[in-house]
């Protein structure tokens, strides 16, 4: 089931939101944030909705609606279905008029949600993409741009090619950066627990930083560092962590067999934790 809210309604089915010469389709002027509804709770809403109206800023957009505004439409939303369902929420903001810059005072806006079960604690295979991340001199980096996921579904692409689920990319420094679409945590071979430090060249994830919280509440540091290639093929656990599928594991790293770690399961499990008592 997909409903939308768009232009004062809701709607159900595949909402048409776009014309021919409207600046998002020509000109990849959009932005979204994804969020969760996981049997009626929503983990970490507010700032998965601040970081749709900061990442429209940057993009040269305006959100026209506040949080607090956004925040009601999503509860009214989520009533519109089953108790138990567990949703995808997608905020959209999308340029309209404009040349080459969209003219940010005709930004519109849309809440999509959809069924979207969270995946069961499984599985995935990685390889080591050849595509990189852009550096903030290159791409709007620093918004959940619309744009950038083709850079994503390129790398993801090429790694189904070779037979893999995901791809992981480097940065421009040949530094280890994320998945495709989720950030990135390693056991490395001492035992410590790292992801990469932040440096531009990928979103700051929401639930990367709930589980590195979650961790540290538990006695875990998570170092943020650089991380090496070379680290991959020796790290003890690797997972990732992103709105969509919240804590996974990846089992397979190029011709690399991995567990499912200990480490990987405690964050799930106190993620999941998390949501049922927010």
């Amino acid at each position: 089931m997909y409903l939308t809210y768009y232009n004062g309604q809701w709607t159900e089915g595949n909402v048409p939101l776009y014309g021919a010469m409207d600046h998002s389709l020509w000109l990849g002027s959009s932005v979204f944030d994804g969020a969760r509804a996981l049997r009626g709770k929503l983990p970490d809403l507010r700032p998965h909705l601040e970081r749709v109206i900061a990442s429209s800023e940057k993009l040269g957009l305006r959100c026209p609606l506040s949080v607090d505004e956004m925040e009601a439409l999503v509860r009214a939303g989520v009533a519109k279905f089953p108790a138990d369902a567990e949703l995808y929420i997608r905020p959209l903001v999308f340029g309209t008029e404009g040349f080459l810059i969209p003219v940010a005072e005709s930004s519109q806006f849309a809440l999509t949600l959809f069924d979207a079960p969270l995946p069961p604690f499984a599985g995935f295979s990685a390889c080591l993409s050849t595509m990189l991340r852009p550096q903030p001199t290159m791409a709007p980096t620093d918004a959940k741009a619309s744009a950038l996921y083709a850079n994503s579904t390129r790398a993801m692409r090429e790694a189904q090619a070779r037979g893999f689920d995901q791809a992981i990319l480097l940065d421009a420094d040949g530094n280890v950066a994320e998945f495709a679409a989720s950030n990135l945590f390693i056991v490395a071979e001492d035992g410590a627990v790292v992801t990469p430090r932040l440096n531009g060249t990928f979103l700051a994830g929401i639930t990367r930083a709930r589980v590195i919280a979650l961790l540290a509440s538990e006695g875990v540091h998570v170092e943020e560092r650089t991380v090496a290639p070379e680290e991959l093929r020796t790290a003890r656990e690797i997972f990732s962590t992103g709105n969509y599928g919240k804590v996974t594991p990846c089992t397979r790293y190029e011709d690399r067999t991995l567990e499912a770690g200990p480490v990987a399961r405690r964050a799930r499990e106190l993620y999941l934790a998390f949501t049922e008592a927010s």
